[in-house]
């Protein structure tokens, strides 16, 4: 069973996420904030990781930059969630290795479970 972070602060986001990749079969890990998010994917080593840009504590770009500074964290794919559909944090994310983006306000759950099935090659 594949292994998927999702950091997001939205607590409602987070489970209506979480509850979804789970029911299509995957394992969920769940961090509120990028600190959370950070060691979670050091201890875990999720197949893939969905992450928020906006958050207290570190914001999504900053546990990214610090996540591809990892050896064990480099190769980890990522999908960017943001309210933003293109900007100064996903020019940034995007310089930093992450595999895809999704504007929260552009899609369905089906299109998530789709677009995490197709960067997991499932």
């Amino acid at each position: 069973m594949k292994k998927i972070l999702i950091v997001e602060d939205d607590a409602i986001l987070l489970s209506i996420l979480a509850d979804n990749l789970a029911e299509a079969g995957f394992e969920i890990i769940k961090a509120k904030d990028g600190e959370e998010g950070l060691a979670a994917a050091r201890r875990e080593h999720p197949n893939l990781i969905m992450l928020d840009v906006i958050m207290p504590k570190m914001n999504g770009v900053a546990m990214l930059k610090k996540l591809r500074r990892d050896k064990k964290c480099v190769a980890i794919p990522v999908i960017l969630l943001t309210n933003l559909s293109y900007g100064k944090d996903v020019e940034e994310a995007i310089k930093h290795g992450v595999s895809d983006f999704l504007v929260k306000a552009n899609w369905k759950i089906e299109d998530v479970v789709a677009k995490v099935r197709e960067r997991l090659k499932e």
